[in-house]
């Protein structure tokens, strides 16, 4: 019964970065494509490379796998892969990271990477009914004048970005090294979030609720050390866009069954679940869901709950919002 009605849940993915569902196979085929050599002979040499122990670790190879990606086409047809794996798995919306500055350090033009992606949200409205947006991250380990020079770049790109957020290596980078670019990104009507509370501490969260004013909190799980926060989450109602795969992944937990999603759900926090980087952390939205089912013997209802949160911390309108409430209630 479980497993059937996770299938059937509608579901809005809220953290999930579109380099990070870049599967082997289409790593390869992109790569030669574009006749780019990878330091990798075999579909299961990089597999084994995904064996990484820590978050930085994974951003190695993350980065390295982001470097074949070159033309507007290859930005299209990884866009369009994690789509379909969105439709498998009742993924009826989704608000998608994308990393510029990966692709424009690169020598890649940063229309180049929007347009690729865009051209494939509006495919995957069009043939799969799956809405989407995008949501535009600075890289932590930058600078914050590297940040100013993304959101420039940005300008000419306006109505195909809802939001900006804050990525990559959190320890050692906290949210107040780019306290104005975020006011900035603030002033000019963007959406704002951050990672906070994966590897960083509980402080990194408050800075990003004071310093940053963010409307979600990505990740966030180490909240449960500081019950002021605690506190503050839940009367702000601040979603949290916890990743269960992705941190038994990292060792933020060591065994899903020591996971604190379910503590966090049952104490009023708005915590929702996403799969963060699915080709490497081993699995899509509904093995997510099916992970934490099964460890934590969720119960239908906290099932529901998990995918309403969903859709209450989601952009979308009022409108759309109760309207997918209302389908999940019916089940």
């Amino acid at each position: 019964m479980t497993h059937t009605l996770i299938q059937q849940l509608p579901k809005a993915e809220l953290h999930i970065h579109i380099e990070g569902s870049f599967e082997p196979e289409l790593m390869f085929h992109i790569a030669q494509r574009n006749h780019i050599q990878l330091p990798y002979h075999s579909i299961d040499e990089v597999k084994q490379a995904y064996n990484f122990h820590n978050l930085q670790s994974f951003l190695d190879i993350y980065y390295a796998g982001a470097g074949v990606l070159l033309h507007e086409q290859d930005f299209y047809d990884l866009a369009w892969a994690y789509f379909e794996k969105c439709h498998a798995d009742n993924v009826v919306h989704t608000e998608i990271f994308f990393d510029p500055q990966t692709h424009t350090d690169r020598g890649v033009a940063f229309a180049t990477v929007i347009n690729g992606l865009y051209r494939a949200c509006q495919d995957a409205k069009n043939r799969l009914g799956i809405s989407s947006s995008l949501i535009m991250c600075f890289l932590r380990h930058l600078s914050q004048e590297k940040a100013f020079e993304t959101l420039k770049q940005a300008e000419a790109f306006r109505d195909k970005i809802i939001g900006v957020g804050l990525d990559s290596s959190e320890v050692g980078h906290p949210p107040n090294k780019f306290k104005e670019v975020f006011a900035e990104a603030r002033r000019q009507g963007y959406r704002i979030v951050a990672h906070a509370g994966e590897e960083g501490p509980p402080e990194y969260i408050w800075e990003a609720l004071n310093l940053l004013h963010v409307e979600r909190v990505d990740h966030g799980v180490r909240c449960e050390e500081d019950n002021a926060l605690m506190e503050r989450l839940k009367a702000d109602d601040m979603p949290l866009t916890v990743c269960p795969l992705s941190n038994l992944k990292l060792c933020v937990v060591n065994d899903m069954r020591l996971h604190n999603i379910k503590r966090l759900l049952e104490q009023g926090l708005c915590v929702t679940v996403n799969s963060d980087d699915p080709a490497y952390f081993g699995g899509y939205m509904n093995d997510n869901f099916t992970a934490i089912a099964q460890s934590l013997e969720l119960s239908d209802q906290q099932l529901k709950q998990l995918a309403i949160n969903s859709f209450k911390a989601s952009f979308l309108s009022d409108e759309q919002k109760q309207m997918w409430i209302g389908r999940i209630n019916a089940l």
